[in-house]
């Protein structure tokens, strides 16, 4: 990497932790308004690999608060938009892209394919998220978890906490509850709010995917997103 991009990290981090950082590989497993800010600022920080997942390509109703989301990508694959944007942060990292929807086996081998130094968790759909979480537990994978930032707009509720810690997150609350029945209670971090949910946000629309649709403010995914990449840089520059 040119030592001009990272010059301020250097004076913040030192160039130790920045080889470090160089060295490692990071996970993204969903590239929404969470995954896409976690992405962003890994690429900045000077990670020296990513592998980025995602099925998805970008709509008119991302545009609100996903970093990749413009008038002129509705229709792109994230993960497309997302690879070209990291090399023009820095041409010199490596991107390994999964355009895929990831559940059950491919879970499993996806968290095979390398060897990863950090995984984040930003997906939205409930059970691949919970077999996703299950098999970082399992494989020893160090990572963080990203819950609910919708309907929610108070930025000083964001804590990151244990998943057993977490309150007022309808999303925890139902990861925890299948976790129960793997025999996960505890173990792992997460990114999530304690403010209530403003359930006019809520409405029913059921999908292939999911069963609600939630009001989101565009800084509140942006603020989960950067927490978990602090988490993950955290990690990484102290072990």
């Amino acid at each position: 990497m040119n030592q001009e991009i990272n010059s301020r990290t250097i004076l913040l981090l030192g160039k130790a932790n920045v080889n470090k950082l160089k060295k490692s590989h990071v996970l993204i497993a969903g590239l929404g308004g969470v995954g896409g800010y976690a992405v962003e600022q890994l690429s900045r920080s000077g990670i020296g690999e990513l592998t980025i997942v995602d099925a998805d390509t970008v709509n008119e109703s991302n545009i609100n608060r996903q970093i990749i989301a413009l008038t002129n990508t509705v229709g792109k694959n994230k993960t497309d938009l997302f690879a070209e944007r990291i090399k023009n942060i820095n041409p010199n990292i490596k991107v390994n892209v999964v355009k895929k929807y990831i559940k059950d086996e491919e879970i499993t081998n996806l968290l095979q394919r390398y060897n990863y130094d950090f995984v984040i968790d930003a997906i939205d759909t409930l059970a691949p998220k919970v077999k996703f979480i299950s098999e970082c537990m399992r494989m020893q994978f160090p990572f963080v978890s990203s819950m609910g930032a919708g309907g929610k707009m108070n930025i000083e509720k964001v804590k990151i906490a244990d998943i057993s810690k977490t309150y007022n997150c309808g999303l925890a609350r139902m990861v925890r509850k299948r976790l129960y029945r793997v025999g996960i209670r505890k173990g792992f971090e997460v990114v999530f709010s304690t403010e209530k949910i403003i359930k006019e946000a809520i409405i029913t629309e059921p999908s292939e995917n999911k069963k609600t649709t939630v009001g989101t403010i565009s800084y509140m995914p942006a603020v989960f997103g950067l927490y978990c990449a602090s988490v993950a840089i955290k990690f990484l520059i102290n072990s």
